[in-house]
């Protein structure tokens, strides 16, 4: 497994318990991870018992605004569902139009997995 992905898929299992996570690029995978700068990840979800959990799948889009490096996290399977951006804060927003809105429920654990995310990336450009 690429060691970039592996990270990834680390800062997801231990943020989304008791998930376990795989990642893989959709695309072409950048060559080394100061080129991820304008890729999509997607975040494949497994029980304890290595169970696909397809409704827990996600999204992840990394990208660069001038210098600062963003991210844009999104459920696969909810078109509907919340839309988490995370550059120097998190910041949820309405998938339909691009409001701002409340937290879910669920969404500590995202915003700290992207936290995590956030800070690999930073770490890796230095």
């Amino acid at each position: 497994m690429d060691p970039f992905l592996a990270d990834l898929a680390k800062a997801a299992d231990l943020c989304l318990k008791p998930y376990r996570h795989a990642l893989r690029f959709s695309g072409d995978p950048p060559t080394t991870i100061g080129d991820c700068s304008d890729c999509v990840v997607l975040i494949e979800a497994r029980d304890a018992d290595g169970v696909r959990i397809p409704d827990r799948d996600l999204e992840l889009e990394i990208y660069r605004s001038g210098d600062d490096l963003n991210l844009m996290l999104s459920a696969v399977s909810d078109e509907q569902a919340p839309m988490l951006w995370h550059g120097s804060h998190p910041v949820w927003m309405k998938a339909s139009s691009g409001e701002r809105c409340d937290r879910p429920a669920e969404g500590a654990p995202l915003e700290a997995m992207c936290r995590r995310i956030r800070a690999l990336l930073v770490s890796a450009e230095r």
